[in-house]
């Protein structure tokens, strides 16, 4: 029988995968798993085309934002109050989503992933579809797709 002891949970902090977080604590809960929470934000862009920001306000704006991210993550968490005896582990990362994800999940050694089968709405809907079906492709574990 499939036991899981460590479940990765990528989130874009949406309702969806709000709902794919409670099913992964459920079942850490059941297996006495730990859960590795994963956000991945889009990475911070310097320059644009004709304009470049100066290397003092560029680092401010990627701290503000990772600072936002990690207060995201702790609201997420609470959510949850009913699985405060569930270890666990959160991680932000910076790329693009599927092979963060796939990093988080060897570095990890996670033999389980429980995400949305999508985000949000509209494109973000779509890009958490096309994440979810890349990730089922290239995963070295079992994924579990919480569908709305």
């Amino acid at each position: 029988m499939f036991a899981p002891k460590r479940i990765l949970v990528p989130t874009d902090f949406s309702d969806y995968s709000d709902d794919a977080l409670r099913q992964a604590l459920e079942l850490a809960k059941q297996y006495n798993a730990k859960v590795y929470l994963l956000h991945v934000s889009n990475p911070v862009s310097q320059c644009t085309t004709d304009y470049c920001l100066d290397p003092s306000t560029f680092q401010q704006i990627e701290n503000y934002e990772m600072l936002k991210a990690k207060e995201m993550m702790q609201r997420e968490l609470k959510k949850f109050p009913e699985f405060q005896e569930i270890e666990v582990i959160s991680d932000i990362r910076e790329g693009e989503p599927v092979e963060e994800i796939l990093k988080e999940q060897e570095e990890k050694g996670v033999d389980l992933i429980v995400m949305p089968s999508h985000g949000k709405t509209g494109f973000l809907k779509r890009l958490m579809g096309q994440v979810s079906e890349k990730v089922m492709e290239e995963a070295k574990s079992p994924v579990l797709l919480v569908r709305h």
